[in-house]
């Protein structure tokens, strides 16, 4: 079987369907991720691991090398996104503070262009390379997005927190670039035609902070900005970390629940998100979430104006036990039991971050 049939193969087996049930989502056509080019080597092996009807179990762990090099790319990654975002910087100081260190991270959230190869799959072959696993697809049809979010590959036996604890799930949303007016839409063509090969080292931008496209003047920034916020933010931020998330249920003080936590930060001070309420529940009540609003920093625009722009937000999330499970004493509880997955309806508010209504409720 090749490695792409594998996919489809998994997204139609009786038993992910399943699993999407009892997360609380609909059984979800066939995952299909168009032009994901196959690999070799532990990827196909994870591929057909997903493939396998009797469960889509996460891949094999990664070789020892590989599992210390992906981490050090990631680790990368979180630094731009730390240095650059100071609120998610204190908030995990202050947990650590007030828990230990038993910081381990739900997910990591990146925003693309869906043009001309500089979607989804531009980030996601970096991921895949290494046992990560297509799961489900997710529609925004007001906000012109789609997202897929992928598992991480068997990973039982870390021995740190953080980026070097377990493997988080990847969740990577691209914006429907076609369905702008033209007038968006040539604005982000612009600036994609000055990429060259850029897109084939998404993780590269991503690691660095840099812009694969050249610097935009403010005028066209302003213009996505009045058309979606999620194409000016991606403007001028990239393929950088949009957010990183706290699995709060697996810390180990009282602010393992969520609505401890949030009491936490804002008792230190800190704005929470307040579209839809501070706290994102999805319908069956099993993933509960929210986040921060975004901090913003001076940019210097390619024509010399200097303007603040949103940049990125740190997220918690909650996962509850599925009703199979709920017999489980605490200390018998294991990630696989949880929810898993994400929801439309909470994700739609959490993207809400880094609006200007937020920011500005922010800056109140």
């Amino acid at each position: 079987m090749s490695a792409g049939s594998a996919i489809l193969a998994a997204a139609r087996s009786p038993v992910a369907a399943l699993l999407r049930l009892h997360r609380g989502a609909p059984a979800a056509a066939p995952l299909r991720v168009p032009g994901l080019r196959a690999g070799t080597g532990f990827r196909c092996m994870a591929m057909a691991a997903a493939a396998d009807s009797r469960a889509p179990a996460p891949a094999d762990p990664l070789p020892k090398g590989a599992d210390s090099f992906f981490r050090t790319v990631v680790s990368n990654m979180e630094k731009v996104y730390l240095n650059r975002n100071p609120t998610a910087k204190t908030i995990l100081e202050l947990v650590r503070s007030y828990d230990g260190d038993h910081i381990c991270y739900d997910h990591l959230a990146f925003r693309t262009f869906g043009v001309n190869g500089y979607g989804i799959n531009s980030l996601a072959e970096f991921f895949i390379d290494f046992g990560y696993l297509p799961r489900e697809e997710l529609r925004f049809p007001a906000k012109k997005l789609r997202a897929i979010w992928f598992s991480p590959p068997t990973n039982d036996g870390y021995t740190g927190t953080g980026v070097y604890g377990p493997l988080p799930r990847i969740f990577i949303s691209e914006l429907l670039v076609d369905e702008l007016t033209a007038q968006s839409q040539e604005i982000i063509h612009k600036y994609i035609r000055t990429c060259g090969k850029g897109n084939k080292h998404a993780a590269l931008a991503s690691i660095s902070g840099e812009l694969t496209w050249g610097k935009p003047i403010y005028s066209d920034f302003q213009v996505l900005s009045r058309e979606s916020e999620y194409a000016a933010w991606t403007l001028v931020n990239g393929y950088a970390l949009n957010h990183a998330t706290i699995a709060t249920h697996r810390l180990e003080s009282d602010i393992r629940s969520i609505n401890k936590f949030n009491k936490f930060v804002e008792d230190n001070g800190f704005k929470l998100n307040s579209e839809g309420g501070i706290l994102k529940v999805s319908p069956d009540g099993l993933l509960q979430q929210s986040s921060t609003v975004a901090d913003s920093s001076l940019f210097t625009f390619a024509d010399g104006i200097i303007e603040s722009i949103p940049r990125s937000y740190i997220e918690f999330a909650e996962r509850l036990p599925l009703p199979q499970f709920k017999d489980l004493r605490d200390e018998e509880v294991k990630e696989q039991h949880r929810r898993d997955g994400f929801e439309v309806g909470n994700a739609d508010k959490i993207f809400e971050s880094t609006s200007k209504d937020q920011l500005t409720r922010r800056s109140a």
